[in-house]
């Protein structure tokens, strides 16, 4: 029985017996910035101790992960905050990013008091960073055994957020629905989950119609040619193909038609972002201060692919997005349009800039040591370059570091959702 995109991806990805519920989770099939990089939560712990400085170090720091996988991130940002905490066992810094003045690693001095020894200390310590950090993990999937018991885990999104929201590549795995464009207008794309076949529906809802007026070009003032092929269009455009998901152990993967299920005739097909509008502008709400951020992979309204971004990841590889809970089904994000929904609830401006700007602008650049120091310290010239080509891969415009950077400050100045 043939049902919509939307109803059928979310059965696939978050039901009993979903890809993201069921099983080890996606590390086993794709490759996110987490994954590749332990720069990537060492950028992100930088990021974290602007925004604490911007909330006056409040008490309590919170940061949540949504769509948290196996809690990766939330593993490596603890071990982290321990290190730049004071704690003498271990540094926790990965190395590939230097320290900045006044970061936890570089300790700022109190204002001076002249006192007598006799006069008590007006000068109360603050809490390290670690201790007044409070991890949220937010998935569907029951919580791991071997999770370090900081670590909360919950399929919400909690409240009262004060400190930093962050979702990777979450957005692109909201459910949503596909339409196509017939001669009386947009269509809803229905698909039968057992065969993956396709066929076409009713005419969009109002308010369905309303998003894709705002957001997506028309058909009718589209320019495209009607006889490239898929393959065609995709090396011709920058509607963000380039910055797919990479798949797991692999480079990146371009996204390929061939075997994936018949589609309804149409030059003009659309995936309606308006669940993961509210879906964004809801986790924006749970925000009382602090900083949201949205990394995933998307494109603007300007460069909106004319037969969709719709594919699956299985096993390492991209494969046709097959709906039996096997496979990761994901679509392109329309990142303008996140954006614009998150603003509104904030009433604060926000920033959206590459991962490769976002990254570097945190200290993370992939740069090459230095030669002599293959002389001089050979195994460290060896760690180095590792470093350096790990950041590489993080900040390469045509993998991950294509990906976009969504900043939505709530309560806080907007500057502080801009690294420097």
């Amino acid at each position: 029985m043939s049902i919509p995109w939307r109803d059928a991806m979310s059965q696939a990805l978050y039901g009993p017996d979903g890809f993201f519920v069921a099983g080890t989770g996606p590390v086993d099939h794709f490759r996110t910035s987490v994954h590749a990089s332990p720069a990537f939560a060492t950028a992100l712990l930088r990021l974290l101790t602007q925004v604490d400085t911007a909330l006056g170090h409040p008490s309590r720091l919170d940061v949540v992960d949504v769509g948290a996988g196996r809690g990766e991130l939330l593993r490596s940002l603890a071990g982290l905050a321990v290190g730049v905490s004071g704690e003498p066992a271990h540094s926790g810094r990965s190395g590939l990013i230097p320290a900045w003045s006044g970061s936890p690693e570089t300790p700022t001095p109190t204002a001076d008091v002249h006192r007598s020894p006799e006069e008590p200390s007006l000068v109360t310590a603050r809490p390290s960073l670690a201790e007044r950090i409070r991890f949220t993990a937010v998935e569907y999937a029951d919580r791991p055994e071997n999770l370090p018991e900081e670590i909360n885990w919950t399929a919400e999104i909690p409240d009262e957020i004060t400190g930093l929201l962050i979702a990777t590549e979450w957005l692109d795995n909201v459910p949503l629905d596909v339409a196509v464009h017939s001669q009386d207008g947009w269509r809803y794309v229905l698909v039968d989950p057992e065969s993956g076949v396709e066929s076409v529906g009713e005419l969009v809802s109002a308010a369905d119609l309303d998003w894709l007026t705002a957001w997506w070009a028309d058909p009718a003032k589209s320019h495209a040619d009607p006889a490239l092929t898929s393959s065609d269009a995709t090396s011709e455009s920058e509607s963000g193909f380039r910055a797919a998901r990479p798949a797991q152990g692999s480079s990146l993967t371009a996204r390929s038609r061939p075997g994936c299920p018949e589609t309804p005739h149409s030059n003009h097909r659309a995936e309606i972002g308006r669940p993961r509008d509210e879906a964004w502008a809801n986790a924006v709400r749970q925000i009382s201060r602090g900083l949201a951020v949205a990394v995933d992979y998307g494109h603007l309204r300007d460069e909106r692919p004319v037969d969709g971004t719709l594919t699956g990841y299985r096993g390492g590889r991209q494969v046709p997005p097959a709906l039996d809970g096997t496979t990761d089904v994901t679509a392109h994000v329309a990142m303008d349009s996140v954006a614009s929904a998150g603003a509104a609830v904030a009433q604060c401006a926000y920033s959206l800039v590459s991962q490769s700007d976002a990254l570097r602008a945190l200290g993370a650049d992939g740069g090459r040591p230095p030669l002599s120091l293959a002389g001089t310290d050979p195994a460290g010239y060896v760690r180095a370059l590792a470093a350096a080509s790990a950041v590489a891969e993080l900040t390469d415009p045509a993998g991950l570091g294509g990906h976009w950077w969504l900043r939505q400050p709530v309560g806080i100045p907007p500057a502080a959702a801009v690294a420097r």
